[in-house]
């Protein structure tokens, strides 16, 4: 552990400020969403726009076209949180039933799969493109991302497993690619998830006594 913060820090004196920027727009995305406040999807469309460039030099070629999801879905969120279901109030933190959850578990195990051959075959549809970089982590984190970010902007209680999730394993695999803030950024996300869940269960109880 010492030696990858010393790593980092050694990293930090010469990072990019477009990583250190990414850096600073993704924890506030995760600060504000912790507090339910609708800045969250705002510094979210930030954050995208900046990771469109870092993860295409990088060749994580999943990352960058989950973040086309992501700017969708953020600005998607951003509309339901206001509006609501049917433009009815702004939603609430609310949870899945156990049928909708082992649906959304199982759509999102097949998306793993089919997504991690789609980046495997990119090179041969796209003969100057570099093969993909970790394709079956790569896709891991990307659909489990697509997921967390459909909850999200439906505000359940779900999203922070498979925010925790995707941090973990997005921890090692930036890390491994040589993107260290990034890695650090995911890793100060694993207990931002925690806490998260917390804040949002006390906020569900809430709401339902």
């Amino acid at each position: 552990m010492y030696t990858v913060l010393q790593e980092a820090i050694e990293y930090a004196q010469q990072i990019g400020g477009l990583e250190f920027a990414g850096l600073v727009f993704g924890l506030l995305c995760v600060y504000f969403l912790i507090k339910e406040n609708i800045l969250t999807f705002i510094t979210g469309i930030i954050y995208v726009l900046i990771s469109f460039v870092v993860f295409w030099q990088a060749r994580l070629y999943g990352d960058f076209i989950l973040h086309i999801f992501f700017l969708v879905l953020n600005i998607y969120g951003w509309y339901a949180w206001v509006k609501g279901d049917k433009g009815d109030g702004p939603l609430h933190v609310s949870t899945l039933s156990i049928k909708n959850n082992l649906i959304v578990l199982g759509v999102t195990a097949i998306g793993v799969i089919l997504f991690a051959q789609f980046l495997i075959s990119l090179p041969s549809m796209f003969p100057d493109l570099e093969p993909a970089a970790l394709p079956y982590w790569d896709s891991t984190t990307s659909i489990l991302s697509v997921t967390g970010m459909w909850l999200t902007a439906r505000k359940k209680i779900e999203n922070w497993y498979y925010w925790l999730l995707v941090d973990i394993i997005a921890t090692g695999v930036y890390y491994y690619k040589g993107i260290h803030f990034y890695s650090l950024l995911y890793l100060v996300y694993i207990g931002m998830a925690i806490a998260g869940y917390l804040a949002w269960r006390k906020s569900l109880q809430s709401s339902t006594t």
